[in-house]
């Protein structure tokens, strides 16, 4: 377990004005980065399932990982694992009741600030039949009963899709101020995909624990067509209170040129509106090549260009991330949507000339700070955990190199049925997760998939944390000093004498401090002795 060190209380190198000379930057410096707690998680040594389904949430106190297996429980202080259970006894737990001869799959799990609880949701799926898919098959959810997980949930299971009977493939899962939202893809049988599907159920039902008005109060929407809604969608989940009711798909996941917006208005009521579709012109993009590894193979799945991971809303914009190909490359497409009149505000594409990046997730601040997690991979670098960190500045988003998290080890990874030659390619993903802090915004959490050896996987947890950097300039008689909003937990502080480490203090009776937008601004007359400045993180 790497862990950075606690002591580590100055984030931000100090700044030193003496009579009228100033240090002056040039220009808005790229964003810094460093690496907090930064440990493995589960792995399928015990489980034997592939893939992961990477997926977790960071919420007041814990970071919650669930994946295909397991569901699990770390401390923020100190990434120790405090909790681990099968994703079954979870739901057992939960009170909801599986079949003997079924198991449960691709799982998702939310922290919603607003009502401070967590929910979580999976599919389950008939383990004994040759093709699951002719069956129809449940939904499960599952809501915490305080802001803590480690306390009771409480859930329900019910037929996702009670018209037809279709099996639910890929379930998705979105919350806001006035609903949960939970998406499948259909399909007759596995070969015969037919169509997104999606439900809605009252927020409000699901926190009072009433399990006969959550599906009472549910609506289905039944199932669609691609060509109307888009293919896989991805109900926004709202970190800021909002409740905009936002659902995104990929005009197609293996080659397209837009992106599909739906809105279900009145999502806390029992008569909610599905708005009609809006088709939002993108960039091209295309389903990613599969990666490389050391060994020379490109047998890694990674899938299409679905949106794959949580779309992320805060601040009135939705923010949206999957895979594309760029110069024979698995490459990022990124998106900034406007969540209230659904139009594109911004696109990126980030490419890396000597790795495959992959199973992109995306999260954000209303700061507009941005950090994308993803794997990566080349003929010289094993599978890897990598992130990207960016911000938005008047309406432009740019981001850094990439952020290596964990690198790889091991060279050639195949999981069994490849190598027992029951696949031509190895399973990996089907997604990863990243999610701010709600108690900090500076700070953001990443689960992404290593391989533990040629045929094992094991999860990878990671803490990023984005310094605010401390600008200074003189005006007039007086110093100017700055730094971004999401720094406005730390402290600004001075000295005169560098040589005594416990002379720093807090800069309040002397200046004034105002927020303005994204900028927090601190004005401190001139003097005529040396004076440090520095941002001090909180203990």
């Amino acid at each position: 377990m790497k862990l950075l060190s606690r002591s580590a209380f100055v984030r931000v190198a100090a700044l030193l004005v003496f009579g009228n000379l100033f240090l002056l930057p040039s220009a808005q410096a790229a964003l810094q980065v460093q690496i907090g707690h930064n440990f493995a998680g589960s792995d399928n040594s015990q489980t034997g399932i592939t893939p992961a389904d990477g997926n977790g949430a960071i919420g007041p106190k814990h970071f919650v990982e669930f994946i295909n297996g397991f569901f699990c429980i770390y401390a923020k202080t100190n990434g120790l694992r405090i909790r681990r259970i099968s994703d079954l006894q979870f739901w057992a737990n939960a009170g909801v009741v599986i079949s003997t001869d079924a198991m449960v799959s691709d799982p998702r799990v939310i922290y919603d600030p607003a009502s401070q609880r967590w929910f979580a949701s999976q599919v389950d799926l008939n383990a004994s039949a040759t093709d699951p898919t002719i069956y129809a098959n449940n939904f499960l959810i599952a809501v915490s009963d305080t802001s803590s997980p480690t306390g009771t949930w409480h859930g329900r299971s019910f037929i996702a899709d009670p018209d037809t009977g279709y099996f639910a493939d890929f379930p998705t899962l979105g919350v806001d101020a006035n609903a949960l939202y939970i998406s499948g893809d259909f399909f007759l049988d596995q070969n015969t995909p037919v169509g997104p599907g999606l439900w809605s159920i009252p927020k409000a039902d699901l926190l009072i624990n009433n399990p006969q008005a959550v599906v009472s109060n549910a609506t289905w929407y039944g199932i669609m067509t691609y060509a109307e809604r888009g293919d896989v969608l991805q109900p926004a989940t709202c970190v800021d209170g909002s409740g905009t009711g936002d659902i995104l798909g990929a005009g197609d996941i293996f080659s397209g040129n837009t992106i599909v917006a739906s809105k279900v208005l009145n999502g806390d009521t029992t008569t909610p509106t599905l708005q009609p579709a809006v088709p939002i012109s993108v960039p091209a993009y295309s389903a990613p090549l599969d990666p490389k590894q050391p060994d020379g193979t490109a047998t890694l799945a990674d899938n299409d260009a679905r949106l794959s991971a949580k779309t992320y809303t805060v601040g009135g914009v939705i923010y949206a991330v999957h895979s594309t190909e760029v110069n024979s490359r698995a490459a990022i497409r990124w998106y900034r949507i406007n969540a209230t009149n659904q139009t594109l505000l911004e696109s990126g594409t980030i490419a890396d000339a000597n790795l495959d990046l992959f199973f992109p997730s995306i999260a954000a601040t209303a700061n507009g700070i941005i950090v994308i997690g993803c794997n990566g991979s080349s003929l010289s670098q094993p599978i890897s955990s990598y992130a990207f960190a960016g911000q938005t500045v008047n309406g432009v988003t740019s981001f850094g190199a990439h952020i290596l998290l964990q690198a790889g080890t091991v060279s050639n990874y195949h999981d069994s049925l490849e190598q027992l030659g029951l696949a031509t390619e190895s399973r990996w993903g089907d997604y990863s997760a990243t999610s701010v802090d709600p108690a900090d915004p500076s700070r953001f959490w990443t689960i992404q998939m290593l391989p533990l050896d040629s045929q094992t996987w094991v999860t990878h947890i990671t803490e990023l944390i984005v310094v605010p950097q401390l600008f200074i300039a003189s005006s007039d008689t007086n110093v100017n000093l700055t730094w971004p909003a999401f720094g406005a937990s730390y402290q600004l502080q001075s000295t005169t004498d560098l040589s005594q480490p416990n002379s720093w203090v807090p800069v309040t009776t002397e200046c004034c401090i105002t927020t303005n937008l994204d900028q927090i601004s601190a004005i401190v007359p001139q003097s005529s002795t040396q004076q440090f400045f520095r941002l001090a993180e909180p203990r």
